[in-house]
């Protein structure tokens, strides 16, 4: 089997890869429908936001009626004369109550503004953690896609050595040692081929936790694909946007908001509260003599002081003070967090293009070894395990450049989550670079 029936063979099998082929983008929308962390943040999100309704109903009037029926049993004694009244007392009463001043409920209002916002961003960060998700585990199934395709062409150029190797001994130019040679590297090969191919089933069952998709054949990356390096091409600039921009800084700065709140929230135990009051109030005393209805309106303000509540209220602000110093603690982990992700992501992109640049190198100058030493061995200047090991080199070579460049891709994204910049539009322009097929 010549060069060009190998190339022949890769060239077929990554077409057969990408007939009716799955996009980055569409992987991600089918996860989008399917995973159960996002559904979660979903739900949590769609909670948070019922929180503004509750914390603008402390601020609104309540209205509540209420009605009793009491048997009244008497003894009256009422200028020397004794007597015993025994009748049924209906009431009933209808009740406004206006806040007009509480700290508590206007405390409760703000910090009810902050969880919603802080739900929105708690979920636009489980999108970005479902875009990366989405995304190593689908350039996962293409390496491991790729190093079986290399395994098999290696395969078959060994095959191609062996059969020459036997060929070669049967007419006395060389020795069985070359045909012992070869194969044990096919036997290798194939045990590698099995190894791959388990990886791949693993892969493709990761991608299917994600996406809930048995993967079909996925887009490859277009051959020879140019990577750019991030922009801006600084590391602080991105290691700053991350402090600042970083879904998990704003969220957790929101929550330190509402800390402080709770502070102050749980200080107004101590003061006092103003509400209007409007009653109506309706009673029956159902005697047999003398029946009577009274009907009582009343508005007007109640003043309430909380006095001595068995220093509960102290023992609160404490605890909300406390909270308040772990919520600001926890603000300072997570900009930390974003900026040495932001750090690593950064050095990933430069390192992998850096790589991914090496590895080009590398594969022209394999491929150049490799054909050198098909020459030597057939003038008897090389021997049959020089050939091999060339062609090992080869295609391990081929398959750590075609893993460095999903790296370079994944760290890419990576980058751009840890400094909050993260959107489907960057999925859209990753999946640009992928076969149109």
């Amino acid at each position: 089997m010549q060069r060009t029936q190998i190339a022949s063979f890769l060239t077929g099998m990554f077409l057969a890869v990408d007939v009716h082929a799955m996009s980055l983008l569409e992987a991600f929308n089918a996860a989008q429908a399917y995973d159960s962390q996002l559904a979660s943040a979903r739900g949590a999100r769609d909670a948070a936001r019922e929180k503004s309704t509750q914390g603008f109903a402390g601020l609104l009037p309540t209205v509540t009626a209420s009605s009793s029926i009491n048997r009244i049993n008497a003894h009256v004694t009422s200028i020397g004369v004794d007597r015993t009244i025994d009748y049924t007392q209906e009431v009933y009463q209808l009740q406004l109550r206006q806040p007009i001043y509480n700290r508590n409920n206007l405390d409760v209002y703000e910090q009810s503004k902050l969880q919603v916002a802080a739900g929105e961003i708690q979920f636009e960060q489980a999108r970005n953690d479902l875009a990366l998700r989405v995304a190593q585990a689908y350039f996962d199934v293409l390496a491991a896609q790729d190093a079986i395709l290399f395994i098999r062409a290696q395969k078959l150029a060994i095959t191609e050595q062996l059969e020459s190797a036997k060929r070669n001994f049967e007419v006395g130019t060389a020795t069985i040692t070359d045909t012992h040679e070869a194969q044990a590297r096919f036997d290798l090969t194939l045990a590698q081929e099995i190894t791959a191919q388990n990886d791949l089933e693993v892969k493709r069952n990761a991608f299917a936790v994600v996406t809930g998709l048995v993967p079909p054949e996925l887009r490859s990356l277009r051959p020879k694909v140019q990577l750019s390096s991030p922009e801006p091409s600084n590391m602080d600039k991105w290691v700053q946007s991350a402090e600042v921009g970083n879904f998990a800084v704003i969220a957790q700065g929101l929550l330190s908001e509402i800390a402080k709140l709770e502070i102050r929230r749980n200080r107004a135990g101590h003061l006092p509260t103003l509400d209007a009051v409007a009653v109506q109030t309706q009673r029956k005393d159902l005697t047999f003599t003398s029946p009577t209805t009274v009907n009582t309106a009343a508005i007007g303000v109640q003043l309430t002081i909380p006095l001595f509540s068995g220093f509960s209220t102290t023992s609160k602000v404490r605890e909300a003070i406390a909270l308040e110093n772990q919520a600001v603690a926890n603000l300072d982990t997570a900009k930390r967090s974003a900026a040495q992700n932001a750090r690593a992501a950064y050095l990933g992109v430069q390192s992998g293009l850096s790589q991914i640049r090496a590895l080009e190198a590398a594969e022209v100058s394999s491929n150049s070894a490799l054909e050198s030493n098909k020459l030597g061995y057939e003038v008897g200047v090389r021997i049959n395990i020089d050939v091999l090991n060339a062609q090992q080199q080869l295609y391990s070579t081929r398959r750590d450049l075609a893993k460095a460049r999903y790296d370079t891709l994944v760290n890419g994204l990576r980058l751009k989550a840890a400094s909050g910049t993260l959107g489907e539009v960057d999925l859209a322009e990753l999946n640009t670079l992928l076969e149109n097929r």
